[in-house]
């Protein structure tokens, strides 16, 4: 499994939203948490379906999904 393979999004799960391996587990919570200061120990610990792979998951999911090119005139 590859980072980005964690990534799920189903239509039945949150609106089709970016999850965690199909859990009920959003990657804008784990960014959140994160966000918030929360370190990866700590959301593990809140989160005890999470796996440390996940986390990094979600940041490199956000990262490629920040990553667009800018078209100028």
């Amino acid at each position: 499994m590859t980072s980005l393979d964690r990534i799920t999004s189903e239509p039945d799960k949150f609106g089709g939203r970016p999850c965690i391996r199909g859990l009920r587990i959003r990657v804008v919570d784990v960014l959140d948490l994160l966000a918030a200061g929360l370190s990866h120990a700590e959301i593990l610990a809140e989160l005890p379906d999470l796996e440390l792979e996940d986390i990094k998951a979600a940041i490199a999911f956000a990262s490629k999904r920040v990553d667009h090119p800018v078209i100028s005139a």
